[in-house]
């Protein structure tokens, strides 16, 4: 999955190993007997390990993959900010696992749109298990979120944008015993001392002393500077047997200091917590943001050719713990120079997966097999393969065009 491959598929990756077809990798992916899902969990388990500073955080997002065709397991039109609105495609929602260190995927979901989970014929064709039904992307965070803990993940506060903001989901943090930092709308209701009222609402009539003026980091055009306020609202998300009062709820609010575009952050923790430690937890939100980028151009997590549910959930796997080894090893290494006090790192920017990548397929992994003979092989074994489907194509449009 990291050799240095033009396009990476089944096709590509089998002939670059040296292959004589793609059978074994489709038979790998389709039909082995393999438990992808415990492959994920024993890498889940050992990136958290590695990467764990004592103050990590679980953040959910999804993420879609644009499809040709509607055969593809999940493929339907529906929105993506990542495919740009509403096209045909399959999302999925992933969890991350961040801290100090570093951060890394852990965790994924494929989400069903309710005609395609209501579909039995899709579901039959693409291996979909009977027992699953429609979820919706804060059900399957949920669901995300429960595995995690289960598995010990040591986590202290859950991050989401606006879509995770539910009060279930909060609920369920809450009873997991994580705090939460996520994004709500506009119109969310909060109450505030004997009022409910919206959440934009409520921050009309915060006084001017309110607002405090935070820098969250430096971008490529210089320091970001943030007005953020604190409201204290009453929880609405109490699990069953805790106190309605234990923990702090609160309404964070950034502005922008020149559009003065306005962001709302529902937030609770098991004790107190200061405005600078949720300021810091929404800048860190868009570790997933990374996670996605860099999965998808370096691990491939978006290129799986693949139609079924096993399938797509095996591509998925591998990319992941592709992903892991590259992320925990950079974060490793930079943790190692830090502690070391490298003079040589001083005047270096931290080493990424990216250029880890670069470094492995120089000096380490095997180049892709180029010899002529190869190529010749593959060559033929394409072109006769297409020619194949070619005619059943044909045969089949001619038997549609005929079938009254």
């Amino acid at each position: 999955m990291l050799m240095e491959l033009e396009d990476v598929n089944c096709w590509s990756l089998a002939e670059a190993i040296g292959e004589r077809g793609p059978h074994r990798l489709h038979h790998l992916l389709s039909r082995a007997v393999w438990d992808e899902e415990a492959v994920l969990g024993r890498t889940a388990a050992w990136a958290v390990d590695l990467l764990d500073d004592g103050d990590g955080i679980l953040i959910a997002d999804e993420t879609g993959d644009a499809k040709s065709s509607i055969d593809a397991v999940a493929a339907a039109r529906q929105y993506s900010g990542s495919v740009g609105g509403v096209d045909l495609c399959q999302v999925a929602v992933h969890l991350t696992f961040a801290s100090s260190t570093g951060h890394c995927l852990i965790g994924r979901r494929l989400y069903f749109t309710q005609e395609w989970a209501a579909d039995e014929e899709r579901r039959e064709l693409t291996g979909v298990p009977d027992e699953l039904g429609f979820a919706t992307k804060p059900q399957l965070a949920e669901d995300l979120l429960r595995d995690a803990v289960g598995q010990g993940v040591p986590a202290s506060f859950f991050l989401g944008d606006e879509v995770y903001g539910g009060r279930e989901l909060r609920t369920t943090c809450r009873g997991l015993g994580l705090g939460y930092v996520v994004g709500v709308r506009s119109h969310h209701q909060v109450i505030t001392g004997p009022v409910k009222l919206s959440v934009a609402m409520a921050t009309a009539k915060l006084p001017k002393r309110a607002w405090q003026r935070i820098p969250t980091g430096a971008g490529q055009k210089g320091v970001r500077d943030y007005d953020w306020a604190m409201i204290e609202v009453t929880a609405d998300d109490t699990p069953d047997g805790h106190a309605p009062d234990a923990g702090t709820s609160v309404l964070l609010v950034r502005r922008h200091r020149y559009t003065r575009t306005v962001s709302y952050y529902r937030c609770f923790a098991p004790g107190p917590v200061p405005l600078a430690r949720l300021v810091s937890l929404v800048c860190r939100r868009w570790r997933v943001e990374d996670d996605f980028q860099d999965a998808k151009e370096i691990c491939h997590l978006d290129k799986g050719q693949v139609t079924c549910w096993n399938s797509w959930h095996r591509w998925s796997v591998i990319a992941l713990v592709a992903y892991a080894f590259l992320a925990v090893t950079a974060a490793s290494e930079r943790a190692a120079h830090t502690s070391r006090n490298d003079p040589t790192e001083a005047d270096l920017v931290p080493l990424s997966s990216h250029e880890l990548l670069r470094l492995l397929r120089a000096l380490i992994l095997p180049p892709p097999r180029r010899d002529r003979d190869h190529l010749l092989w593959w060559s033929t074994w394409r072109r006769r393969h297409q020619h194949h489907a070619r005619r059943c194509h044909r045969r089949w449009h001619t038997y549609a065009d005929t079938t009254p």
